[in-house]
């Protein structure tokens, strides 16, 4: 990792913090995972093959991606004591802590070694990730101990499969797919950063990983998908979101899901995304929530000049999908493993520890004062 310049901004915001050959964002219309264009992996690829690439460095030929699609499928289930772990996180608790609890419980369990590599264990977590959401989830809604694996093809069917209790529509799997994509890498976002900082400790893969999902976890980063929902849906029609939204902006009140740190004319991403959400929307056969969803980005573009980023059509998307609203979050995380991995092994191949300087804003050079004289 470079040397972080001596610049005073809020958040590094504009700070270049290292080098990686992962990904490239910037402009409106520019993200490139390994230099290929979003457009064309979301459009052309299965997830599968994309995070091969995330985390491999290069596009799987057929005997790779058959090979990688193999070990996927026989990793997907999780033991027997994860699950009794499982059992035992509430109802109540939010399912990215569950995320948290279970990778690090795994990491007890199933260590990092020499023999169990941080490409084997990236895969597994690849792989394990949505069945470990999911058991908990139908266990603590329903009492039902689901089992973990299924015959589906890849990860966005096996979660979709696993989630409904039947496979999906080739709609549905097309475009959890496509999310799964554009989710899967963004450059040295917080979450990946918090990862990498974690790693040049020279700690664990599974550490590294819960960090990244505590990251994740907060409402400025992967949780805005959910309060994007939560805002759609409180509206019944377009003319109400259009008077709604005006009316928070009034109030000088945050409306997630618009506004990148990289982008500042437009997410690159979101052109994808809001094409999903249309087709499902059309294919459910009612636009409201599509319609609600474009006249609340027409207001904050009129208004404010922001932009939806990829959270805020996700939302509709995961919605049209039958995907309950606490779950967005988790399928962040179940796609961006592929990135954080990616960069931890980036970060592992030559390492030095992050350990940023700051400015000190404090008092300085106080008379001590002993006890008795406070």
């Amino acid at each position: 990792m470079t040397a972080l310049p001596k610049k005073k901004t809020g958040g590094l915001a504009g700070i270049v913090a290292g080098q990686t050959a992962i990904s490239s964002a910037g402009g409106a219309h520019e993200l490139r995972y390994r230099g290929y264009s979003i457009y064309d992996l979301a459009e052309h690829c299965t997830f599968e093959e994309v995070a091969y690439l995330v985390i491999y460095g290069k596009l799987p030929d057929k005997i790779d991606l058959t090979a990688f699609n193999e070990r996927l499928h026989n990793e997907r289930d999780i033991p027997d004591s994860l699950k009794e772990v499982l059992e035992r996180i509430p109802a109540t608790a939010h399912p990215m802590d569950v995320l948290r609890t279970g990778v690090s419980f795994l990491g007890n369990i199933e260590p990092e070694t020499t023999t169990h590599d941080q490409f084997a264990i990236t895969e597994r977590l690849l792989a394990c990730l949505p069945s470990m959401m999911l058991y908990w989830w139908h266990y603590t809604q329903k009492g039902e101990k689901i089992e973990c694996i299924s015959e589906a093809d890849g990860i966005a069917e096996h979660f979709l499969t696993l989630l409904h209790g039947k496979y999906p529509s080739e709609l549905h799997k097309k475009m959890m797919n496509i999310s799964l994509t554009l989710y899967a890498e963004h450059e040295f976002n917080a979450s990946t950063f918090t990862g990498r900082i974690i790693t040049s400790t020279l700690s664990d893969f599974y550490s590294a990983t819960v960090g990244a999902i505590g990251a994740l976890r907060g409402p400025l980063h992967g949780g805005a998908n959910e309060a994007a929902m939560e805002l759609i849906a409180s509206y019944q029609t377009p003319d109400e979101a259009s008077k709604g939204v005006l009316d928070k902006l009034a109030k000088k009140e945050l409306i997630m899901g618009f506004g990148h740190r990289v982008y500042t004319e437009a997410d690159p991403r979101n052109r994808v995304i809001k094409e999903c959400s249309r087709k499902l929307a059309a294919d459910h056969g009612d636009m409201t929530l599509f319609d609600i969803s474009a006249a609340i980005e027409k207001v904050l573009w009129d208004e404010k000049h922001m932009f939806p980023n990829l959270d805020f059509y996700s939302a509709s998307t995961y919605n049209l999908m039958g995907i309950p609203t606490p779950l967005f979050t988790p399928i962040f995380v179940m796609s961006r493993i592929s990135g954080w991995a990616a960069h931890f092994i980036e970060q592992r191949a030559n390492n030095k520890l992050i350990r940023p300087g700051a400015d000190y804003i404090g008092p300085s050079e106080l008379p001590f004062v002993a006890l008795e004289k406070r």
